[in-house]
């Protein structure tokens, strides 16, 4: 069962400054950007070649969390914010060929998203897929909407994903309560996993990424290890805690093959008590 949130042709596709999904996207290899966005990328490129490695190694963390939560923690029902462009396998994807009856709620401010929004739907019977068009800035727009109500049981404990998202709201006050917000509405025994912007581990590159990026628009902040952990505050840690994400539950093939320098994310999972 799913729904969508809108009709495509309606969808201002907002093409008016780089966007952080289409450049992604891009990235990926996918075909839904612009000329800005490829700008951007190229222009980051230029300055640290490792942009592909690193956002490569942050589509593998998203999909490690998923199985996590799915197969290890026995979360059915999820609330993923900032779902990006649809690239198979999708987050519902992942999870329900472990739980076909999982249950999943995407959230994404990007026009081109919502445009794309039927490939995200795509649930099996058993399960659910549903989409709301809303900016993670404004949380109780998120968790007042009527598809996640319809969705997803306030009650029964949910698997909340903010994956490489947290860096485009550079207020770290802002940051820490949107997240405590969304984070507050969770049922006991719930998980949050988030991967987390930083330049910790080559600062000299990655001002110049942020110099690019925020010359094409984009909003960009780095954040330290222990700004990351702030996120998780009150919270109960997963193993092994809050590592680069290609350290979280690597898989053994990859391990010792990534160079520290080419990853700027930190990730986590961690359960509300």
């Amino acid at each position: 069962m799913s729904e969508t949130g809108g009709p495509e042709e309606q969808v201002d596709l907002g093409t008016d400054r780089a966007h952080g999904a289409r450049i992604y996207d891009y990235i990926l290899g996918g075909k839904d950007h612009y000329e800005l966005d490829r700008a951007a990328a190229e222009a980051t490129l230029q300055v640290w070649p490792s942009l592909r490695i690193h956002m490569n190694a942050n589509r593998s963390f998203m999909h490690r969390v998923a199985r996590h939560l799915a197969a290890e923690k026995g979360i059915r029902q999820f609330l993923d914010i900032g779902t990006g462009i649809p690239t198979s396998p999708n987050f519902h994807e992942v999870v329900q060929a472990i739980a076909p009856d999982s249950r999943v709620v995407y959230v994404d401010n990007d026009p081109i998203v919502l445009a794309h929004a039927r490939a995200l739907l795509t649930s099996t019977p058993e399960g659910r897929t549903t989409y709301i068009q809303a900016d993670m800035r404004e949380p109780e727009k998120i968790i007042s909407a009527p598809e996640l109500l319809g969705t997803l049981d306030l009650t029964r404990p949910i698997g909340l994903t903010l994956i490489a998202m947290v860096h485009f709201i550079e207020d770290d006050d802002e940051a820490y309560r949107v997240v405590r917000r969304i984070v507050d509405v969770l049922p006991s025994g719930s998980y949050f996993a988030a991967a987390v912007a930083t330049d910790d581990f080559d600062p000299e590159v990655l001002a110049r990424v942020q110099e690019v990026y925020h010359s094409h628009g984009e909003s960009l902040r780095w954040r330290t290890k222990a700004q990351a952990e702030k996120f998780f505050d009150g919270l109960e840690l997963e193993e092994p805690g809050i590592v680069q994400i290609h350290k979280w539950h690597p898989d053994p093939v990859e391990v010792g093959r990534v160079d520290d320098r080419d990853i700027a994310m930190y990730g986590a999972i961690a359960r509300k008590p």
